[in-house]
């Protein structure tokens, strides 16, 4: 199944090209779950965690100096053999010069920890920055942060697809992250694993078309996943077995095929608030790790 339906959508969008196997990664909040933040010996539980149930060697962050997250998980996910893609939040000035502050500290003394630096997370979905904007943004940290550090940024699969980014592409960023959610589209189960990757290769099709060519930009997917808690989202059910299901088939078959995906998220965060959808429909962000709180797996997290 994963194979025929990732097939079908590549017949129908542009260039494409796998790799024997892809990465598999997860994203990874800097918080537990009252709130506070995280110390050194949190991110030493959770790689220990991360290590021992799922194959998993990759994490990402959103904001690095928050919680003080670049300082403590750099050096501790090199002791646990990962590499981190650290965040920078440029929605207000105080932020980005804040994070920014703390990739130029931290990056350079854990080189070969570091995997990337984005810049912003959906910005241009929720309207803050044209490309154009962001792309200003990203050649200011490229040049603070010095030489050998590929960067670039995280947005949702649309803003890819429509031309959105279109400047960013052209404009020579080292690497895109790509977030498509078939549960906040309201898909039941048995289409989200097509819905997904016809999102997924509508977005990278064009990024590779406006590019010149696929190896031009290095792609992730750098956000999916599915609830296992909470009320229903139009025709989405949250749920641990339709989580599992998603995992497997759209996840896995990503992954299988040779494309690097980020798993939204590692963790359950019960700190969060409750989010709302597009349509205004309320729903639950507390239970989206593939592990509970306490680190433990609901499902099998190994493809």
């Amino acid at each position: 199944m994963r194979f025929s339906t990732i097939c079908a959508a590549a017949a129908v969008t542009g260039p494409m090209v796998a790799s024997a196997a892809g990465s598999l990664g997860f994203a990874l909040g800097n918080k537990k779950s009252d709130g506070s933040c995280k110390d050194e010996d949190d991110y030493t539980a959770d790689f220990k965690s991360l290590s021992s149930n799922t194959d998993a060697k990759i994490v990402r962050i959103y904001a690095a100096s928050d919680c003080d997250v670049a300082a403590n998980i750099l050096p501790k996910a090199k002791e646990a053999g990962f590499t981190v893609i650290l965040g920078i939040w440029p929605d207000t000035d105080e932020s980005f010069e804040a994070d920014k502050a703390a990739v130029v500290e931290y990056a350079p003394k854990y080189k070969d920890t570091v995997h990337a630096i984005t810049v912003g997370s959906e910005s241009m979905y929720r309207g803050n920055f044209t490309g154009e904007e962001l792309l200003t943004k990203i050649k200011d940290v490229k040049s603070a942060v010095g030489s050998g550090f590929k960067v670039g940024t995280a947005d949702s699969w649309n803003k890819y697809a429509d031309g959105t980014a279109d400047a960013l592409i052209k404009g020579g960023v080292d690497i895109l992250l790509c977030n498509a959610f078939s549960y906040w589209q309201g898909q039941v189960v048995s289409n989200a694993t097509g819905s997904f990757y016809d999102d997924i290769y509508q977005a990278f099709g064009h990024i590779q078309e406006q590019a010149g060519g696929t190896d031009k930009v290095e792609l992730w997917v750098g956000e999916t996943g599915w609830p296992t808690a909470g009320d229903k989202y139009q025709n989405a059910e949250p749920g641990v077995d339709t989580a599992k299901t998603f995992f497997s088939e759209a996840v896995c078959g990503m992954v299988d095929w040779g494309f690097n995906v980020f798993f939204f998220e590692a963790f359950d965060e019960k700190w969060k608030p409750v989010a709302i959808g597009e349509d205004g429909s309320v729903a639950d962000e507390t239970s989206w790790g593939a592990m509970t709180a306490d680190r433990k797996p609901k499902y099998s997290l190994k493809c």
